[in-house]
């Protein structure tokens, strides 16, 4: 039976929080601009020093600042802070400043290891199966108690069975939200009404006759009908993953590229804009499952912290997954400062047909 890790909150009554001093916040100069000595956030739970309290930053996101605002701490990106807005400066982590970083709320049991010991990295030499097999529960948890973003690359897209599984996930409440890009829509929305992915048949893999056509046919007669819901209902559309997404109800959020056909009607052109939709969609989540998109995954993971304090106050844990076939993807997160990221090298089409059989569905 799976058990969310316990947090356990800093020790207040120790002496270095008793004799920290509070805080210093200073204005912010003009629209978009932090003062300087400005303190930057982690991804980590951080708690701040002020009105004799420590007010724990209850939405955070790496490489922001955090702002006193309406007496708690709002997490603000450099460019929504508006003059005058009070920023926390100070840039040490255990009181000095009124600032304390905590680092271990979420504790492992420790071992002891040998200081000498053979694979001790994850590669395409590791064994999965436990990490498999906490996932299944995991997901089973996180269907009624949380809220699962998948972050996806187009590679579901080109393969049968991978679409298959995956719209089976979302049809069964295993996904609360999809951020990716137009290419995924794209293909996957091909595989659907023309049968290929940039003109392979999605199961044989065999390049069709004027095939290169194909995704442009289709990101053409997306535009024709006005939107992907009007192009599903009018075409007839009955499977895939953006159609399971419509007809579920579950968002997605596609964020542009300057290499992108078309785009689709949804897609942001504007970064900024598709950066703020998807933290909208990150801000609620406690699972974020990442594969085959290195762009879009370092961009959810900087903007996903270790940790989600909840309605009730409760602070939990979030889990995060970075599933390529490349391991340098996949230890790319640990060198961008997502430290949590757990990460799984293998085919992410594979991976999606294995979470879906090991599920049941």
């Amino acid at each position: 039976m799976f058990e969310l890790k316990k947090y356990v909150a800093p020790d207040f009554a120790e002496e270095k929080f008793r004799t920290a001093p509070e805080a210093k916040l200073v204005p912010a100069p003009f629209d978009g601009v932090a003062p300087e000595h400005y303190h930057a956030m982690s991804i980590f739970p951080e708690y701040f020093h002020i009105g004799g309290r420590w007010l724990l930053a209850e939405e955070s996101r790496m490489d922001c600042v955090a702002v006193y605002e309406a007496d708690k701490i709002v997490v603000r990106e450099f460019r929504l802070l508006k003059k005058g807005d009070l920023v926390v400066t100070g840039r040490t982590e255990n009181c000095e400043d009124g600032i304390f970083m905590h680092t271990d709320g979420f504790r492992e049991e420790t071992e002891q290891k040998d200081a000498f010991a053979f694979r001790q990295n994850r590669s395409r030499e590791t064994a999965f199966s436990r990490d498999y097999d906490e996932l299944y529960e995991l997901l089973k948890y996180e269907r009624d108690h949380g809220k699962v973003v998948w972050v996806m690359g187009p590679a579901f897209a080109f393969d049968a069975d991978a679409r298959r599984a995956m719209s089976k996930l979302i049809e069964n409440g295993y996904v609360h939200a999809v951020l990716a890009g137009n290419a995924l829509a794209t293909h996957d929305l091909e595989g659907a009404y023309l049968k290929t992915a940039l003109g392979q048949d999605i199961y044989t893999q065999k390049s069709m006759p004027n095939g290169h056509y194909n995704h442009l046919d289709l990101i053409n007669r997306v535009r024709y009908h006005g939107s992907i819901k009007k192009f599903i209902e009018n075409e007839h559309i009955d499977n895939g993953i953006i159609y399971s997404c419509e007809k579920c109800g579950v968002p997605y959020v596609l964020g542009g590229s300057i290499r992108d056909d078309g785009p689709l009607p949804p897609v942001y052109g504007n970064v900024y804009e598709a950066q703020d939709a998807m933290r909208n969609q990150i801000r609620g989540a406690t699972t974020v499952i990442c594969m085959a998109t290195m762009l879009h995954t370092i961009a959810t993971g900087n903007m996903t912290p270790s940790y989600r304090v909840l309605p009730d106050g409760t602070v939990r844990q979030i889990y995060f997954y970075c599933v390529d076939v490349s391991e340098f993807v996949v230890n790319k997160l640990a060198d961008r400062g997502s430290l949590s990221a757990r990460g799984i090298v293998t085919n992410v089409q594979d991976f999606v047909v294995n979470l879906q059989k090991g599920l049941g569905l």
